[in-house]
């Protein structure tokens, strides 16, 4: 079966690493194009590619401002991937809980009698 195409798929576009670190630039806030340019070390074009397809599937919101558009996270899009992936927890909360006992442990070993 096709894959459904990239710019109507919100998981599809967070497929692809340099999506997820447009969006991860994005968390502090809005952020006009230049900044990520800047920020990313990627050239215009491709940051402004990625940002498109991010826009299309509802996780970026645009504003222009004089000449300037600037980009903004829509995390409640984010919603429905963070609700799927938790699903998965439990596969990985037990390994959690055992490196934390670990650590308390030794924690417990190491400490220096008063």
């Amino acid at each position: 079966m096709a894959r459904a195409p990239t710019t109507l798929d919100p998981f599809n576009a967070i497929a692809e690493k340099k999506r997820r670190q447009v969006l991860e630039a994005l968390a502090d806030g809005e952020r006009p194009v230049n900044d990520l340019v800047a920020s990313l070390g990627w050239p215009q074009p491709q940051v402004s590619k990625h940002l498109d397809v991010l826009k299309k599937v509802g996780l970026v919101s645009v504003r222009r401002l004089s000449r300037q558009r600037l980009y903004k996270l829509n995390a409640d899009q984010l919603k429905p991937i963070h609700d799927w992936v938790k699903t998965f927890e439990r596969f990985w909360q037990h390994q959690l809980d055992r490196v934390k006992e670990r650590a308390e442990a030794k924690a417990k070993k190491v400490q220096v009698p008063k």
